[in-house]
């Protein structure tokens, strides 16, 4: 009997998957657990190991379709054993039927007029959207789109869901537009001529939704930044005093970030609002403080949550912290790991980063910024001295939280990292 290679859950309000690579082809020997696919979601990239031992007998899903949660993406059988192969799909079984139409074989061809071709143009319409993935027909259904009009950049041109948003970008016409009377089709012209320098490539699932939900914090959110500095001496101090010995109990270096974290969480709970969100009319307040950390990776940036921060020490931080750094950029975090955070720490001083206003991570109400330590004259009672000084920058919703709640919030936060023993005595 042979075993099927499902789909697996993706995670919370992931339904749909797009087919990165298979590791293997029909006829390979694989070994339970063997990684056999790729998948790649609008989150995380995914392996689908092995479900048994045996034979790859069937794969059923090319690179680049999109499939569902518990779609079948193949067939192990046992060694020697045959499988039988999946039924031809709804577009093989429709291509014969499309081919042998009456009116394409006639000498004698009706005019591209009246009520009857419009009809036939319908029912083919409602063919090409039967066969398309459920993401790309409902795409498609929504916006009252011609599948024919969209060119498809999947394997054997096939309709991807990325094809039919770069169509709508450009201006693409609903199939239900009417044409002026009399007029030749319109030909969509591409955005701009193409230049023999550059390279256009598809934007990935994760890089998507990236430029969605961020889109989307902005359109949604009443989003506002304050800035303040922070003075880094007594951090750099105490982290420099006992680094050392810090990394030989713990087994990991001790960094700047669990300070912060510590310092947020400490600024949270006199502020709630920061660590609230809007549901509809109401305002939810989280008593817990799972706080995410962005962490730039090749494919884009991802957030990983650090849950129950308040219950952490710093070693337990930063092991948290450091974990989640590696796996990012392997790509081996999963959805989970990056879901159900209540606010967000943006660290762009790793990058050379002076000063920035980070967008929300919706549906959350603030997110921190850190940048660069930079040497710069401050005045410090009545005398210019030089101290490493950060800029910070806190962007909140101002639909929950009001000015002075924001700045109340980074004067906490600065407070607590200029003399962080306020930390440790909960002051």
């Amino acid at each position: 009997m042979p075993t099927e290679i499902r789909v697996p859950s993706l995670g919370e309000s992931v339904t749909e998957a797009t087919i990165s690579q298979w590791f293997k082809k029909e006829g390979d020997t694989v070994t339970a657990d063997e990684p056999l696919v790729e998948l790649e979601t609008d989150k995380v990239t995914i392996e689908v190991p092995a479900p048994s031992s045996g034979v790859l007998a069937d794969i059923r899903v090319k690179d680049g379709d999109t499939v569902n949660v518990g779609a079948v993406l193949g067939a192990i059988s046992e060694a020697g054993a045959p499988v039988a192969k999946a039924a031809p799909s709804s577009k093989e079984k429709a291509a014969p039927a499309v081919a042998e139409r009456p009116e394409e074989k006639s000498s004698n061809p009706k005019p591209i007029i009246g009520p009857e071709p419009v009809m036939e143009r319908g029912k083919a319409q409602a063919s090409a959207v039967a066969e398309l993935s459920p993401a790309v027909r409902r795409l498609v259904t929504e916006n009252e789109l011609d599948p024919a009009a969209v060119k498809g950049t999947g394997k054997d041109g096939r309709l991807l869901k990325g094809d039919v948003l770069s169509y709508i970008e450009q201006g693409g016409r609903p199939a239900t537009a009417k044409a002026p009377a009399q007029e030749a089709p319109a030909v969509r012209a591409p955005a701009r001529a193409p230049e023999p320098r550059e390279e256009r490539v598809r934007m990935t699932r994760l890089r998507q939704t990236i430029a969605r939900r961020l889109k989307e914090a902005q359109n949604t959110a009443a989003m506002l930044t304050t800035f303040n500095e922070v003075d880094m001496t007594e951090v750099m101090a105490l982290r420099g005093e006992y680094k050392d010995l810090f990394e030989k109990k713990h087994g990991v270096k001790l960094g700047f970030m669990s300070f912060f974290v510590k310092a947020v969480v400490h600024a949270l709970r006199e502020i709630p609002a920061v660590n609230a969100e809007i549901d509809g009319d109401d305002i939810v307040y989280k008593n817990y403080y799972h706080i995410g950390v962005a962490v730039g990776t090749d494919k884009g940036l991802v957030v990983p949550v650090v849950r129950d921060a308040d219950e952490l020490s710093l070693a337990d931080i930063e092991k948290a912290i450091n974990d989640f750094g590696k796996r990012a950029r392997d790509g081996q975090l999963s959805i989970e790991e990056m879901q159900g955070g209540t606010f967000t720490i943006s660290n762009g001083g790793i990058y050379g980063s002076l000063m920035s206003t980070p967008i929300l991570n919706a549906p959350q109400s603030g997110i921190l910024g850190m940048h660069k330590i930079q040497q710069r004259p401050v005045v410090i009672d009545g005398k210019i001295e030089i101290r490493p000084m950060m800029y910070l920058a806190l962007s909140y919703d101002h639909r929950i939280v009001d000015g002075k709640e924001a700045v109340t919030f980074l004067v906490r936060v600065k407070d607590s990292l200029e003399a962080p023993q306020r930390l440790l005595l909960d002051l």
